[in-house]
């Protein structure tokens, strides 16, 4: 599960550096927080990927809420599909794509992907 959560990041990472400074849609989720058509995008590249090779677990997702499964699952994948969207809004190269997961309430794994820098 280490293997698919490192290259789940790094294919919405890649996805992120291709769309820098090209955003068309701002929306705000409060005052101070901004949502992007790159947000969502991630995301949903992130949660489809996660219910193609693990339909079974949940997902909390940033942007989306939680996703569960019609049965109760042990295992839940947490994901912030653009973490630093204020500074990618503004064209500051300083963002990371974050996904965890979680089993019976413990945190079992957890990778943090700069595609700017290609640090994992």
């Amino acid at each position: 599960m280490l293997n698919f959560a490192i290259q789940t990041a790094r294919d919405a990472g890649r996805l992120l550096a291709e769309r820098v400074g090209r955003i068309t849609q701002i929306s705000h989720k409060s005052e101070i927080e901004l949502l992007t058509e790159v947000d969502l995008a991630s995301e949903r590249l992130i949660i489809d990927r996660i219910k193609t090779y693990y339909p079974r677990h949940s997902i909390l997702a940033e942007e989306s809420g939680e996703t569960k499964v019609a049965e109760s699952s042990a295992w839940k994948w947490i994901i912030d599909p653009l973490d630093g969207t204020t500074n990618y809004a503004h064209g500051y190269p300083v963002f990371c794509v974050s996904i965890a997961l979680e089993h019976n309430a413990a945190i079992e794994l957890g990778v943090i992907y700069d595609p700017m820098r290609d640090e994992m």
